[in-house]
């Protein structure tokens, strides 16, 4: 049987999922490769733990532990995606309910997925049979990946000459456009 905190986990990939596909559905945006790439990382989770909780018979914290390397690379490149807001690189629309931007509630809501991974984890650790190492392995492994992920993207669209002509929040995440200066 599993524990509250893979039921936990689930639910939350799913909200993670759900939210994530709203914006494109729903809000009609365009998701960028970061948001493409964290969107990838949950489905990714979805369905093995959905496959993983219908079958039943597996050691405890299993379904968490091989879904750890997903959550913590959608985590790195959520974790990059604001990084670059904050830097002024990009600019992204609200998430839902206008709570934040919306790589900010992926954040959120991938590094409360990463915790509740990793407490399964570690409380299945001796009944699981798990060394002390199933912990950061998976997770170090997960942001090996995320890195890949985010060095394998393509790059930023150009900047439309004279800025953009519909607002970031009916658009999706996109390059900061800067006026130029009038000695250029």
């Amino acid at each position: 049987m599993k524990n509250s905190f893979t039921w936990a986990a689930f639910f939350v990939a799913l909200l993670a999922l759900t939210g994530s596909l709203l914006l494109s559905w729903q809000l009609h945006l365009k998701a960028c490769p970061l948001c493409l790439y964290q969107r990838i990382f949950v489905m990714g989770v979805v369905g093995l733990m959905g496959v993983g909780l219908c079958v039943g018979g597996l050691r405890p914290g299993l379904l968490s532990l091989l879904a750890l390397p997903l959550a913590s690379g959608g985590l790195a490149v959520a974790a990059f995606h604001v990084y670059l807001v904050q830097n002024g690189t990009l600019e992204c629309p609200h998430g839902l309910f206008g709570l934040g931007l919306a790589p900010e509630q992926s954040l959120v809501i991938l590094a409360l997925l990463t915790a509740l991974l990793l407490t399964d984890v570690i409380r299945s650790g001796s009944a699981g049979g798990f060394s002390w190492l199933a912990t950061p392995l998976p997770a170090i492994l997960g942001v090996l990946l995320g890195f890949a992920a985010i060095k394998s993207g393509p790059p930023a669209p150009p900047i439309p000459p004279g800025g953009y002509a519909v607002e970031v929040d009916k658009d999706g995440c996109r390059p900061v456009y800067r006026q130029p200066s009038r000695g250029q």
